[in-house]
């Protein structure tokens, strides 16, 4: 019998560690800041038409609170899944990501290939391997339903979108997946998966003008150091 599930990649809102450019990695205790409150709030708002049968959250902080919003008038209980947690850093963890870019070789060569690190650093590999067996593990649930929302983060939901589209996870790096979006999924029993929606806002990033000038465009390292936590 054929299965259809939508899957709702939602990643948190604003937080203070988001603005002071500090990584965040697993540390419990990083929450909403007034913006990522009104930005969850706003996700939420946008989404309400959609008959979300569950969500599972990140148990940190951050992805709860951005829960919160998501749960609120629909008969829904949130749950948590540890596997859904963002990249584990090691000693990176906690230190501003302009910093590092230009002064620790190591993290250098960890953004140009996230599939190896330091001892105590998850590579892309690791994080890829325990998110998708999270998602499949809720999708063999039939109590998950057609419909589940992953309230997650920015590493997480790149890599479960390199994953179901085919793409190495090194090659995740280099999508950007903003605060209190959406990205979502089509899995369908003997179909190819099909991405209908990346890093999707009610007022997408997109469409601003960007600070920096064409004699100066972002490097590689500067998008990706953007999107930790």
């Amino acid at each position: 019998m054929s299965m259809k599930h939508w899957l709702f990649l939602i990643r948190h809102g604003q937080t203070t560690w988001n603005i002071e450019h500090r990584l965040p990695g697993q540390l419990p205790g990083i929450e909403l800041t007034d913006t990522g409150r009104e930005q969850a709030k706003r996700l939420a708002q946008a989404l309400k038409t959609v008959p979300l049968t569950a969500i599972i959250s990140s148990p940190l902080e951050r992805a709860i609170e951005t829960a919160r919003y998501l749960a609120e008038g629909r008969n829904l209980t949130i749950q948590l899944e540890p596997d859904l947690m963002d990249i584990e850093l090691g000693r990176w963890t906690g230190q501003n990501r302009d910093v590092l870019t230009k002064h620790d070789p190591v993290w250098q060569a960890f953004l140009r290939n996230p599939l190896t690190g330091p001892e105590g650093v998850e590579t892309f590999s690791d994080v890829e391997q325990r998110a998708v067996a999270a998602v499949e593990r809720w999708l063999h649930k039939e109590s998950t339903g057609a419909y589940p929302a992953f309230v997650t983060h920015s590493d997480v939901i790149k890599l479960l979108i390199a994953h179901y589209e085919g793409l190495e996870a090194r090659l995740a790096r280099r999508l950007v997946i903003e605060n209190a979006s959406v990205s979502v999924i089509e899995l369908q029993t003997d179909h190819r998966p099909r991405i209908h929606a990346v890093s999707w806002t009610p007022q997408p990033f997109w469409l601003q003008l960007s600070t920096y000038s064409p004699e100066e465009p972002k490097s590689e390292e500067q998008v990706d150091g953007e999107q930790y936590g």
